[in-house]
């Protein structure tokens, strides 16, 4: 089935008009400009996906899924093992650019998988069942981003305030969104709820990606500082904490941006449920808890330098600045998945989901 144009537009990543490159939306222009990005190598890939031009498990998954097509594009070679071989590689490149979200393997290995079974075909044969493969990848999450959005919906009622931490909207999955998937699906049904939005230190993704999404969809929102989420809490303006995830481990801890933790600690002391929505191919059973979940550490100069016209600190300050943190399963009160909402004991509820 081809995406249709709303859903071409309704995620950040999409094919160009000709089929040979991939199109994304620089999010890191966002809010104050909208600018588009064409990549068709690998080194244009990796560098989107590196520096978060591109965003979101989910939203790297679709676009590293019609990257390894592109990639295959460019191959000239009508030896399919010479071919394959080439593909293998790009593909352990490309699977390198960022480590912790699950989605990037995921979708590399699935696109090589096409790659590796079609022993007898032509260069040209294994290309078009790429395509085909690319596009299944991107309508499977605008149809897993529904299922999570309706499931969510029925954690919460009108009124309701929701805390979010980070990007989980159109923006970084596809459609809907996961964890704000349940709002924006909400308000297309006439359904209203209040949303606040943590700015989501030292990259800002809450302030300049969900605050945007949120008051362009019409809905509620109130932008606020990470460390005002306790103060929020407290006064009783919030009744439910929805928040993505990068990968979750078999024992239920998940990765998600840093500060995901503190608000899930938050949440468990003033007695709000704390969900975390993402789609199955988020779940990592191979990673047996966050212990084992590889952290990305990023540029000091995040901290130091980026968004201040001089900087915040002297230049020999040493600095520490992982991209996400783990937040423990005992500090969730469910996950909510296209398949279904999964609550504790996760390691065996999990489990089930793949049965």
């Amino acid at each position: 089935m081809a995406i249709t144009k709303e859903d071409r537009f309704s995620c950040s990543v999409h094919l160009s008009d000709d089929g040979r490159s991939v199109v994304i939306l620089d999010q890191t222009q966002l809010p104050n400009r909208q600018e588009y990005l064409t990549l068709d190598t690998l080194e244009a890939l990796c560098e989107a996906i590196r520096r978060l031009a591109v965003r979101g498990a989910p939203a790297i998954g679709i676009c590293a899924g019609y990257g390894m097509y592109v990639l295959a594009l460019r191959e000239e070679t009508e030896d399919p093992a010479v071919f394959t071989a080439a593909m293998e590689q790009k593909g352990a490149v490309l699977a390198a650019a960022r480590p912790t979200a699950v989605n990037l393997k995921w979708a590399v290995e699935r696109m090589l998988g096409i790659v590796r079974g079609s022993a007898g075909c032509s260069a040209a044969e294994i290309k078009e069942k790429l395509y085909r493969e690319c596009i299944a990848i991107h309508n499977e999450d605008i149809e897993m981003c529904t299922r999570i959005s309706e499931y969510g919906l029925s954690l919460v009622k009108p009124g309701d305030g929701i805390l979010t931490h980070c990007n989980a909207g159109p923006l970084a999955t596809s459609k809907y969104g996961t964890a704000i998937g349940p709002v924006l699906l909400g308000k297309e049904r006439g359904i209203d709820f209040h949303v606040f939005s943590d700015e989501t230190r030292p990259l800002l993704q809450g302030a300049r990606l969900t605050s945007y999404e949120l008051q362009r969809a019409g809905v509620d929102v109130t932008l606020i500082c990470d460390n005002m989420a306790s103060i929020v809490m407290k006064n009783g303006w919030v009744q439910a904490c929805f928040v993505g995830c990068d990968r979750i481990a078999a024992n239920g801890d998940f990765a998600n941006k840093i500060g995901t933790s503190g608000v899930a600690i938050l949440a468990k002391y003033y007695g709000i449920p704390f969900y975390t929505l993402g789609p199955t191919s988020t779940i990592d059973m191979d990673c047996p808890t966050g212990a084992d979940i590889k952290i990305e550490q990023r540029d000091p100069d995040e901290i130091r330098t980026m968004w201040y016209r001089e900087p915040m600190a002297l230049p020999e300050v040493k600095c520490y600045n992982p991209a996400f943190d783990v937040t423990d399963h005992t500090l969730l009160t469910a996950i909510v998945t296209d398949r279904g909402i999964v609550y504790p004991p996760f390691d065996v509820n999990l489990k089930k989901l793949f049965a």
